[in-house]
């Protein structure tokens, strides 16, 4: 199987929820999901190649196989944020200066992720074939991942492999083995089903969860090696 790998350096602090938590307060994930990483692709098709080129390319990224490897350490820093969001019983002005607002202020959990080195990122056609060059040239398009401001950077151009080494972790595909002392994550991807009309939001069209959008149990090559009330940092687990 050929595929096109990639690094990307973090410009700024990484996050992004489980698809299945709350507004006020989750862990963050450690890596993209699949269905953050192809979104990000189908989002820089969209405005590199325009819409209908884009619709064009879609069965191309869903059924795309992801492959990451990790930074050498990973550090996720736990914090509380002043979010606003809409108010249980409605507009009101709580201020008594005659605005009614339907939002107001609370205090939200959220933890981030610092990368310490470069995150690469690998993709690969289901079928075996090189994929499109319209697609490899979208990994310089894209400028983050997960939760926007997650800004990242392309560090080196994509360059075709004929197979991964043991560094890297596939993500698109139920783990047969795996480290033992790693960590899990559940990670979302494309569902084999999902349309391009129902991945775009403009269309109004909704996911389906367990259908278009699903589930998968992922054992990453990294271990808790320190943790506070302010912070945890994870290793990356070199293979032997």
């Amino acid at each position: 199987m050929m595929w096109y790998q990639a690094s990307y350096l973090p410009i700024s602090l990484f996050s992004l929820r489980q698809s299945l938590s709350t507004s006020s307060g989750a862990k963050t994930l450690l890596v993209p999901t699949p269905f953050a990483l192809k979104t990000a692709l189908l989002d820089a098709a969209i405005r590199v190649l325009g819409k209908e080129q884009a619709a064009l390319l879609f069965p191309t990224i869903r059924d795309v196989q992801v492959a990451v490897q990790l930074p050498r350490q990973l550090a996720v820093i736990n914090s509380f944020l002043k979010i606003v969001r809409p108010k249980k019983n409605g507009p009101s002005d709580d201020l008594g200066t005659g605005l009614v607002t339907p939002l107001g202020p609370t205090i939200a959990y959220r933890e981030f992720v610092s990368y310490g080195g470069t995150l690469g990122l690998a993709l690969s056609s289901s079928e075996g074939n090189t994929l499109p060059t319209e697609l490899v040239q979208l990994f310089a398009q894209v400028n983050y991942f997960g939760k926007r401001g997650s800004f990242v950077q392309l560090a080196e151009p994509p360059q075709l492999v004929d197979q991964l080494d043991e560094g890297w972790t596939l993500l698109t595909s139920e783990q047969r083995l795996f480290i033992v002392d790693g960590t899990l994550q559940m990670l979302d991807d494309y569902g084999p089903s999902i349309t391009f009309e129902r991945a775009d939001i403009t269309s109004g069209m909704r996911i389906t969860p367990g259908k278009d959008r699903v589930q998968r149990p992922i054992v990453l090559p990294c271990r808790l090696v320190r943790s506070s009330r302010a912070f945890t940092l994870y290793q990356r687990i070199e293979p032997s």
